[in-house]
Protein backbone atom coordinates (compact mmCIF):
# COMPACT_ATOMS: atom_id res chain seq x y z
CA UNK A 1 0.00 0.00 0.00
CA UNK A 2 2.86 2.41 0.79
CA UNK A 3 4.50 1.63 -2.54
CA UNK A 4 1.25 2.53 -4.32
CA UNK A 5 1.11 5.78 -2.36
CA UNK A 6 4.66 6.69 -3.44
CA UNK A 7 3.90 5.86 -7.06
CA UNK A 8 0.59 7.75 -7.20
CA UNK A 9 1.94 10.72 -5.25
CA UNK A 10 5.01 10.73 -7.49
CA UNK A 11 3.02 10.63 -10.71
CA UNK A 12 0.68 13.39 -9.55
CA UNK A 13 3.56 15.65 -8.53
CA UNK A 14 5.49 14.98 -11.74
CA UNK A 15 2.41 15.85 -13.79
CA UNK A 16 1.78 19.00 -11.73
CA UNK A 17 5.42 19.98 -12.26
CA UNK A 18 5.03 19.65 -16.03
CA UNK A 19 1.68 21.46 -16.06
CA UNK A 20 3.31 24.42 -14.31
CA UNK A 21 5.52 24.94 -17.37
CA UNK A 22 2.54 25.21 -19.76
CA UNK A 23 1.80 28.95 -20.10
CA UNK A 24 -1.86 28.39 -21.03
CA UNK A 25 -2.45 26.79 -17.61
CA UNK A 26 -0.73 29.50 -15.56
CA UNK A 27 -2.65 32.72 -14.93
CA UNK A 28 -0.43 35.78 -14.56
CA UNK A 29 -0.50 37.31 -11.07
CA UNK A 30 -2.21 40.67 -10.58
CA UNK A 31 0.63 41.98 -8.45
CA UNK A 32 4.18 40.83 -8.62
CA UNK A 33 7.46 41.65 -6.95
CA UNK A 34 7.43 39.50 -3.83
CA UNK A 35 9.60 36.81 -5.43
CA UNK A 36 13.28 36.91 -6.31
CA UNK A 37 12.53 34.31 -9.02
CA UNK A 38 9.75 35.77 -11.18
CA UNK A 39 10.23 33.37 -14.11
CA UNK A 40 7.03 31.43 -14.67
CA UNK A 41 5.34 33.14 -11.73
CA UNK A 42 1.58 32.80 -11.78
CA UNK A 43 -1.36 30.74 -10.59
CA UNK A 44 -1.54 27.17 -11.88
CA UNK A 45 -5.12 26.62 -13.07
CA UNK A 46 -5.83 30.00 -11.45
CA UNK A 47 -5.64 28.32 -8.02
CA UNK A 48 -2.09 27.49 -6.87
CA UNK A 49 0.86 29.91 -6.92
CA UNK A 50 3.86 28.62 -8.89
CA UNK A 51 7.11 29.72 -10.49
CA UNK A 52 9.93 27.91 -12.29
CA UNK A 53 11.62 26.83 -9.05
CA UNK A 54 8.30 25.58 -7.65
CA UNK A 55 7.68 23.55 -10.82
CA UNK A 56 11.16 22.01 -10.61
CA UNK A 57 10.54 21.09 -6.97
CA UNK A 58 7.26 19.42 -7.98
CA UNK A 59 9.07 17.49 -10.71
CA UNK A 60 11.78 16.43 -8.27
CA UNK A 61 9.28 15.23 -5.66
CA UNK A 62 7.42 13.39 -8.40
CA UNK A 63 10.46 11.63 -9.80
CA UNK A 64 11.61 10.78 -6.27
CA UNK A 65 8.21 9.16 -5.57
CA UNK A 66 8.23 7.14 -8.78
CA UNK A 67 11.71 5.84 -8.00
CA UNK A 68 10.89 5.23 -4.32
CA UNK A 69 7.87 3.12 -5.30
CA UNK A 70 10.18 0.30 -6.36
CA UNK A 71 10.90 -0.80 -2.78
CA UNK A 72 8.96 -0.83 0.46
CA UNK A 73 11.66 0.79 2.61
CA UNK A 74 12.26 3.64 0.17
CA UNK A 75 8.50 4.20 -0.14
CA UNK A 76 8.16 4.50 3.64
CA UNK A 77 11.10 6.91 3.79
CA UNK A 78 9.55 8.94 0.95
CA UNK A 79 6.22 9.13 2.79
CA UNK A 80 7.86 10.12 6.09
CA UNK A 81 10.07 12.73 4.46
CA UNK A 82 7.13 14.21 2.57
CA UNK A 83 5.03 14.37 5.73
CA UNK A 84 7.74 16.42 7.44
CA UNK A 85 8.60 18.54 4.39
CA UNK A 86 5.00 19.44 3.57
CA UNK A 87 4.20 20.21 7.22
CA UNK A 88 7.17 22.60 7.32
CA UNK A 89 6.13 24.18 4.02
CA UNK A 90 2.61 24.74 5.37
CA UNK A 91 4.02 26.45 8.46
CA UNK A 92 6.34 28.60 6.34
CA UNK A 93 3.38 29.54 4.13
CA UNK A 94 1.44 30.87 7.11
CA UNK A 95 4.26 33.18 8.22
CA UNK A 96 4.30 36.37 6.09
CA UNK A 97 8.10 36.72 6.26
CA UNK A 98 8.63 33.21 4.87
CA UNK A 99 5.61 32.68 2.59
CA UNK A 100 7.86 32.88 -0.47
CA UNK A 101 10.59 30.68 1.01
CA UNK A 102 12.88 33.72 1.09
CA UNK A 103 11.86 34.82 -2.41
CA UNK A 104 12.43 31.49 -4.14
CA UNK A 105 9.10 29.64 -4.10
CA UNK A 106 5.56 30.93 -3.49
CA UNK A 107 4.02 29.06 -0.54
CA UNK A 108 0.97 31.20 0.12
CA UNK A 109 -2.71 31.01 -0.76
CA UNK A 110 -4.16 27.62 -1.59
CA UNK A 111 -0.72 26.04 -1.30
CA UNK A 112 -1.05 26.18 2.49
CA UNK A 113 -4.08 23.89 2.79
CA UNK A 114 -2.73 21.65 0.02
CA UNK A 115 0.56 21.25 1.90
CA UNK A 116 -1.33 20.44 5.12
CA UNK A 117 -3.40 17.82 3.28
CA UNK A 118 -0.26 16.34 1.70
CA UNK A 119 1.49 16.21 5.09
CA UNK A 120 -1.46 14.39 6.68
CA UNK A 121 -1.79 11.85 3.86
CA UNK A 122 1.97 11.24 3.63
CA UNK A 123 2.14 10.97 7.42
CA UNK A 124 -0.57 8.33 7.40
CA UNK A 125 1.35 6.22 4.89
CA UNK A 126 4.76 6.89 6.40
CA UNK A 127 4.04 6.66 10.11
CA UNK A 128 0.62 4.99 10.28
CA UNK A 129 -0.81 1.50 9.90
CA UNK A 130 0.12 1.01 6.21
CA UNK A 131 3.84 1.40 6.99
CA UNK A 132 3.66 -1.03 9.89
CA UNK A 133 1.34 -3.56 8.19
CA UNK A 134 3.41 -3.83 5.03
CA UNK A 135 6.54 -4.75 7.01
CA UNK A 136 5.19 -8.25 7.53
CA UNK A 137 3.75 -8.73 4.06
CA UNK A 138 6.67 -7.26 2.12
CA UNK A 139 9.29 -9.55 3.64
CA UNK A 140 7.27 -12.71 3.13
CA UNK A 141 7.51 -13.54 6.83
CA UNK A 142 4.62 -13.85 9.23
Amino acid sequence: MVKKFALIFGIVYAVVGVLGFIPALVVAPELSGDLAVEAGHGWLLGIFPVNVVHNLVHLGIGIWGILAAKAFASSVFYAKANAVIFALLAILGIIPATDTLFGLVPLYGNDIWLHVLNAVVAGYFGFGPPARADVHTSTGRV
